[in-house]
Parts: structure tokens; sequence; C-alpha cells
């Protein structure tokens, strides 16, 4: 048996995976998020391991005899968020999460000082990532900065709590912008724009090897076998790509949740940071991974659903499906940049609008105009991916907006590729995290990281396909508009 642990922002989940790949059982606990000043996000490291321990108990409580033959663990968790430890492991501050966006003055600063940055680190220097936070912290918390010890991010903090060992995996390490990328190894350049050097980072392995062992006291505490692997496990895209199975070149998955994310798999490292795309190690060895990500995905249909007064997401998707194809051409444009864009703008005070409203929009071409828009930036993203080299044919769908077949069928009109979904296919994080565990003992990866049942396949339309192309035309168009 394996054990997948997923840190995320609002929730820890833990799942159990049995030999044959068969999702035994799962369990979650909640998490809060501290936003002390507009801008700023944190969470305190110790509610991680508290949240943790309770999956871990539910689990147990409800699987006994599979969760004490657990074999390996393995971890994946929400990205370049900064766990500041100092002597003996004290958490100096709370941790400064992947949405904060306080150092943005530190990032222009970054790439001014080391024009190559974008290059080693594979990404531009934005606030989300790990670096920038550091460079803040010196700024604004000097004292705080002079006892860093160490720096670990979020899932790694829980692998100090497991093992007692500072580690971490290569996917999750890519968005520090400490790593050189094509390398796999830390950057003394890149780190020498925060003050920091080696010595305060974690040990690297890959995602799918050994990352450490349980403590005796933690193995007894949690009804676990004393010495059970920690596997490196991966940062929560690239463990979720090992749940799905995208682990070769041209595998990959739409994520259709707040955010919009596409990931593709790569032979090597191609980076574009240029149209604000990440290239990021991916978590078994050999291989790389482009993620583009939109900010504004299936968040943007849920505010509108909320300002027509609709029950929910679904019932205006069902009346957007609706229209016919001359509604359709009729309605607005819509530009899903609610809270900013990252690819492939990386404009963060670009807002979102609507473009075409007359007497004839109605709530139905209000809801076709959003999904159609946050189609048309997730299409930007893909062009972007192919400027860097990368290639895909078929993309799994996950997230809330997988639930609506016809935006599924939009989407793979718009981007020309078939779009698969998974119906109740347990896919995300912690699977995949359960999948390093497996791997991290031994097991090989072509029995382990295997795609999950497809539920239905939506190939590109032809006729739809004919109608969205002017109208992302003008909806490129519409950015660059004063």
């Amino acid at each position: 048996m394996y054990i997948g642990i997923d840190i995320g922002t609002s929730e820890v989940k833990a799942l159990l995976l049995g030999p044959d790949q068969r999702v035994i059982g799962s369990a979650g606990s909640a998490l809060s998020v501290s936003r002390p000043h507009p801008g700023h996000s944190e969470q305190d490291p110790a509610d991680w391991w508290t949240a943790t321990q309770a999956a871990l108990a539910a689990l147990r409580a409800a699987h006994p005899a599979e969760y004490a033959a657990t074999e390996a663990i393995g971890l994946s968790g929400q990205m370049h968020g900064a766990v500041l430890l100092g002597a003996q492991d004290r958490v100096l501050r709370p941790a400064i999460l992947w949405n904060d966006t306080r150092s943005g003055t530190e990032c222009a600063e970054m790439m001014a000082d080391l024009p190559a940055l974008s290059d080693l680190g594979g990404s531009l220097a934005m606030p989300g990532f790990t670096a920038p936070k550091l460079r803040w912290v010196a700024r604004h918390e000097p004292e705080v900065f002079r006892q860093v010890s160490k720096v670990l991010l979020p899932k790694d903090h829980v692998r100090l709590m497991l093992t007692g060992e500072h580690v971490s995996d290569l996917s999750d390490a890519s968005g520090t912008l400490w790593l050189d990328v094509r390398r796999r190894d830390w950057s003394d350049e890149l780190l020498a724009l925060t003050g920091l050097t080696r010595a305060h980072m974690p040990r690297l392995v890959e995602g799918s090897q050994a990352g450490g062992r349980l403590k005796a006291d933690v193995a007894q505490a949690l009804g676990l076998r004393p010495d059970t692997v920690v596997a490196g496990g991966a940062g929560d895209n690239a463990a979720s790509a090992v749940g799905m199975g995208a682990v070769e070149a041209g595998q990959g998955f739409l994520s259709l949740g707040t955010s919009g994310v596409l990931f593709v798999v790569t032979p090597d490292y191609q980076p574009n940071a240029a149209s604000a795309t990440h290239a990021f190690c991916h978590a078994v060895p050999g291989r790389w991974h482009q993620m583009s990500v939109m900010l504004s995905a299936a968040s943007a249909l849920q505010w509108v659903s909320h300002l027509l007064g609709a029950a929910n997401a679904g019932e205006v998707a069902t009346r957007a499906a609706a229209l016919s194809a001359s509604d359709r051409a009729a309605s607005p444009l819509f530009l899903p940049y609610l809270s900013g864009e990252r690819t492939p703008h990386n404009d963060a005070k670009v807002r979102g609008s609507f473009h075409g409203l007359d007497f004839d929009t109605n709530a139905a071409r209000l809801g076709y105009a959003v999904m159609e828009g946050v189609s048309f930036g997730l299409l930007d993203g893909l062009a972007a991916l192919h400027a860097a080299g990368s290639t895909v044919s078929r993309l799994s769908l996950v997230g809330g907006g997988a639930r609506s077949g016809f935006w599924a069928q939009m989407l793979a009109s718009a981007l020309d590729v078939d779009i698969v979904t998974h119906g109740g296919s347990a896919v995300g994080g912690a699977l995949g995290a359960a999948r390093l565990g497996a791997l991290a003992v031994g097991a090989p990866m072509a029995s382990v990281c295997l795609p999950p049942p497809v539920d239905t396949v939506y190939r590109p339309d032809p006729a739809e396909r004919a109608l969205l192309a002017p109208r992302h035309d003008l909806f490129r168009s519409l950015y660059r508009r004063p």
C-alpha cells in the first residue's frame, strides 16, 4: 500500500493506494489562510502538520489493515511558498504563500540585476515565486532574514516533520527561481540575487526517489512501519500529471478550476519566458514540462453566475449550451482578466471586460461569452507553449469546469486537440504523490503511471472551429486596445 499526502492551500488530503493502483480511500482536513494586509497571503506551517495528522488518522480509522501495510509515502503540495527556518528548525514567521503579491518591486529588481534569470529559472520573476519573497523579507524584515538557516517549500516542511530531513524534489524546486532548471541543480547566480547560498537550500532528489524515512517516534504515533520510505514527491501540478499518467513527451492535461492550467510534458528543457510560460522539471527523471497559467478560469463562470442570480454555474452553462450558432456568433466577447493575467501577457493590472453588448444580450449569451473567453485565454496559452516547441494532440480535462460537456467540446474545437474527461475517477495531487511513493520503492513506471479510465472523448468540430476563429482574432486584438 502507498499513501499520498497533498498539502493544498485550503485542505490537506491523504489518499491510500493499493498495489493494483486502485484507490482504497481518502480523507481531508481543512486549512485557513491569513491575509494580514492587502496582497498578503500566509499560513502557519504548524497547521499543515496538524491537518496532515488529522487526515492520516481518518484514513487509518476507515481502513486500518490496508493503512498499516503502507510501504511508502509520497508528498505533493502547493508550490512557491516560503517557510523560513532558523536554528533548530524553528519557524521564524508565517509562511508566505503562492498567491501573495507583495514582492512585485523585488521581481523587477531581480530581472534587472540578472537578465539571464528567465533562461536559468525557466520563468520570468513573478511575485508568486519563492525567491522574490526572500528578497522582500531581507528588505522589510531584516531581523528575520538574518536568522534564516533553511528555506523550505510547504510540502517539504511536512517532510521535515515526518523524517527530520531537509529535502526537496526537482519539480517543486523549479518554482523557487533558485533552480537551474536545465541542469536540475541549484544555481549559485540565482541564489545570490536573494543573498542566499546552497547551505540555505534543502538537498535535492528526483520526485520518484526516496527523500527520507519516517522517524521512529513519528511512525509509532501515526501507526505506520518504522523507516517507511518518504518519496521526493512533487509540486501539485507535476503530481497531478503523474496521477493522470502524463509522464511522456506530448502528454498533458488542462485544469479548469479557479485558475486555468495547461501542462505538457517535454523531452528536454524548453523555456518561453517571454510569453509568461513556465518550464519546470517534471517529477520523474529525464523529463521536463511546460505550463501556461491563466488566473481566472472556472471562477469567471462562477462570478457571472452570481451576477445573473443563477443557482449555480451549471445552470448558466446549460443556458449557454442551448444557444443556436447564430446566437453564439452574436454574443459579446469577454476578456477573462478579472484578476490580471499571467500567460501570455504577464499583466497584473489588466482587467476583464465585455465587448459588443447590445439590447439582445441576455443571460445565456453572457454565460456563453464567459466560457468562450476562458477558452480563448487557454488557446493563447497553448500558442505560447507551441512557440516554445511543445506538441500535444490530446489533453485530459480536470477541475470543476470538466463537469460541463458543452465546455469540454468548445475547448476541443478552440484548441484543436482531443479533450478527454475521466468522470468520477480519482485524479489529482494526492494520487500522483502515492504513485511517486510506489516508484520510490521500486515499482515499475509502466505499471504505475497509468491514465485513469476515459469517460468521454471530445474531438474538434469543424463547424464550431469556423465560428470561433474570427471571434478569437477579435478577442486577441482587444487586449491591446485602449
